[in-house]
Order: structure tokens, then sequence, then C-alpha cells
């Protein structure tokens, strides 16, 4: 008989091991415990297949059993996945991802934080035949409100916080085109949060443009942005979904649940 290629197989070579898989998936469908007799229709396992398995798991604390004859995830999950949480680097995770989307679109790719009341550029991929010199460098800062990452930043804080990051600052400008009010910049982070993204239209450097959209944590939590900056006449609005979808590989992979 010939042998099936591993890499063509779309599920584990050992039967066990898929079967395993199938119960913590169906026990990860619910947040309470569930009866041997639901677990075995679901899975379509025999009833003395799946309690011989999760006997094992449950051994191992990767199932717990509440009641005799009920199954729920175990602790041992938890631990395991807070170790991989730990271990995960946003700019470990954004470095490939941000590669591809410069290939595809031959313009600088920035990745930045928040520190207080500005943003810090942590990586970027960028080559001299973009055309645009690149001022902001890897550890350079920039103020929230003149940029896209920030903008980013200041939509997820409440109004309060809003109000009081501009009366610290004083919503300095740099430009003619810096946003130095507060109702124009409240005005703008409504726009930022119905839309998802973020823009900086000339604010911090004349002659440069940047889109921006956020990279979420498994909580949900804004943890960083990547922007794409250009030539102001060049910025391309086809980039923006090209944007948005690398983000989001970035966020997926710090945990982020996949969405539609």
């Amino acid at each position: 008989m010939m042998k099936k290629d591993p890499a063509l197989t779309p599920t584990p070579t050992i039967q066990v091991i898929e079967r395993m898989f199938t119960l913590i998936d169906v026990l990860a469908s619910r947040e309470e415990a569930i009866s041997l007799k639901e677990i075995s229709q679901k899975t379509g396992l025999h009833p003395s297949t799946a309690h011989r398995i999760l006997n094992d798991l449950a051994s191992g604390r990767f199932v717990d059993r509440p009641e005799a004859g009920s199954y729920r995830l175990g602790i041992r999950l938890l631990e395991l996945g807070n170790l991989v949480k730990g271990r995960l680097n946003v700019r470990d995770a954004a470095l490939t991802p941000m590669r591809e989307l410069h290939k595809l679109i031959q313009q600088p790719v920035n990745l930045s934080m928040r520190q207080g009341d500005e943003i810090v550029y942590i990586e970027r991929a960028y080559s001299e035949r973009s055309g645009m010199q690149v001022v902001r460098a890897i550890g350079g800062r920039a103020p929230l409100h003149l940029t896209s990452v920030g903008k980013l930043f200041l939509a997820a804080d409440d109004p309060l916080r809003v109000r009081s990051y501009a009366t610290r600052t004083g919503l300095s400008g740099q430009t003619r085109n810096s946003i130095t009010q507060l109702q124009v910049l409240e005005r703008e982070l409504t726009r930022v949060k119905q839309s998802g993204f973020a823009r900086d239209n000339e604010e911090l450097e004349l002659g440069v443009r940047c889109i921006a959209a956020g990279i979420y944590d498994d909580q949900g939590k804004l943890l960083a942005g990547l922007s794409i900056s250009a030539p102001a006449d060049r910025l391309d609005e086809s980039w923006l979904p090209k944007l948005q979808e690398t983000a989001k590989t970035i966020s997926n992979t710090l945990g982020h649940p996949a969405s539609d």
C-alpha cells in the first residue's frame, strides 16, 4: 500500500491523537462541564473509547472531572497556555508579516507601541527603493496625536483620558496639518473608532502620509500599531486591506481570536 505524504495529511496520522484533539475541541466549545453521553454524541466516538481517552487526559490534568461522568478542560492547558503567551513577543510575531507586506507594496512598514504620551518605533521594514527618506528610526518617538498609530491608542482611551492627554501635551503641532485643537482631535478619534484604522495626513512630517491598523492580544487589548508610510502623493488606498490583514495575522499569532 502506498503511504500518504504527511505534508498532505490534514489530520494526525495516529488515530488516538486525532481522537484526543476532537475531544478537546468539544470540551472547548462549552464553558460548563459536558456529560460523557453528550461528548460521545458530538464526537461520534463510542462512550467506552471517549471514556478511556478522557481518563488518560485527566491523569495529566488536561481534563477535569468535576462530577462523575462529566468533563471539562483542565488547569494544565491554562498552565501551558501561559507559558506560550509568555514567550510571545510582538516584534517577533510581526517581523515576517511586515517584510512580506513591504515586498508587496515597496513602501516602509512600521511597528510602533505606546509609551506614555508618545509612540515608539520598535521595528521597520523598508528599502532605499521606496523613494522616501526614512526620518523616524527604530527607537524614535513621536506624539500620539500627530501619528496614525498614536491615534489608534487615543481612540482606545475613554474621553476623560483623551482630555487629560490634551491638557498635558498642549496638543502642540509640527506642521500646518497638525491637529492642535481638542474638538478636532475628538472628531478624528471618532472616525478612527468607526473605521477601525487611522491616518496621518502630513501631520508629523510634511510630504509624508501614513495609515495604521491595530495589533491586539488575546484579551482584545491594543498592543501595537502597524503603519505604512509613503510620500503624500503616492499613498495608495488599495494598501489598506492588505495592511489590516497583516495586522490581523500578527494579532492572531499573539492569541487574538480569529474572526471572519
